[in-house]
């Protein structure tokens, strides 16, 4: 009888503690969606279904304003951020090794290893001195921190698709003399487009969603969706805070969704 693989599947438990753990992760996030359908201001006590706190959000023109401001930050710094890392991930996948690689490589990921309140507050001094001697203190501060923030986000994807792809045909274009723009514009882009657009899309998520950073960098009046459902916790906690919760997960498992099925590999 031949004997069988570890699998950590087959280990005792295994399976209980798996379904807790998903237990534990969603049944509160369940439990949001359920009850922003809930008819009754109490969010201890079910009164019903409805749909006035999703009408309540739609016509609050705080929440408007907010999730206006969310969305162009979150555009312009996944826009930014996909333009650095793609000519980030192109000078560092091609072209042959060189003295000073590892330590890019760290520079560009820096974001994900450092704790998000300590690029706050980094970004916070920084920001402070400009915003005094510019006299400045529009929206572009917001977006150069998550732009900052969210270049490794869109790195990632970016570099993996371009090391996985052959180099078969940019050396076929080489020897048919085309130029290293129009190679890179009619070769080397349409390939990677799918990486690129997997990483612009969690560069948007990850931007729409933070908080930290906008906390610390944001000046007075310039509250994104998440900062004010923070603040709107502080202050009286109401189902409507679930409806607003509940429509940026849908829009955030929608693009996760596709950022899925744009860097699956194909069988």
């Amino acid at each position: 009888m031949a004997e069988r693989s570890f699998s950590v599947a087959r280990l005792p438990g295994f399976t209980a503690t798996a379904l807790l753990v998903f237990v534990v992760l969603y049944l509160p996030i369940f439990t949001l969606v359920a009850y922003s359908f809930n008819k009754g201001v109490n969010m201890a006590n079910w009164d019903g279904l409805s749909l006035q706190w999703y009408a309540k959000a739609w016509a609050n023109e705080q929440v408007k304003a907010a999730t206006l401001r969310s969305l162009t930050i979150a555009a312009s710094a996944a826009a930014v951020s996909t333009v650095v890392a793609t000519m980030a991930a192109l000078g560092t996948t091609r072209r042959k090794a060189f003295r000073g690689q590892t330590f890019i490589y760290m520079a560009i990921n820096q974001p994900l290893m450092v704790p998000e309140i300590v690029t706050a507050v980094a970004l916070l001094i920084f920001f402070a001195q400009i915003k005094i001697w510019s006299g400045y203190t529009g929206l572009g501060y917001l977006i150069l921190a998550h732009s900052a923030f969210c270049i490794p986000f869109a790195y990632l994807p970016i570099r993996a698709r371009l090391e996985g792809m052959d180099l078969t045909l940019e050396t076929a274009a080489a020897d048919l003399y085309a130029t290293r723009w129009a190679t890179f514009r009619r070769i080397t882009l349409p390939l990677l487009l799918p990486g690129i657009i997997a990483g612009m899309m969690l560069a948007f998520v990850i931007s729409l969603d933070d908080v930290v950073i906008t906390e610390f960098v944001k000046s007075g009046g310039q509250d994104t969706l998440p900062t004010y459902m923070l603040g709107q916790m502080r202050r009286q906690l109401t189902p409507e805070i679930n409806a607003i919760s509940t429509i940026l997960l849908a829009v955030t498992v929608v693009l996760l969704t596709s950022f899925f099925l744009l860097t699956r590999k194909k069988g």
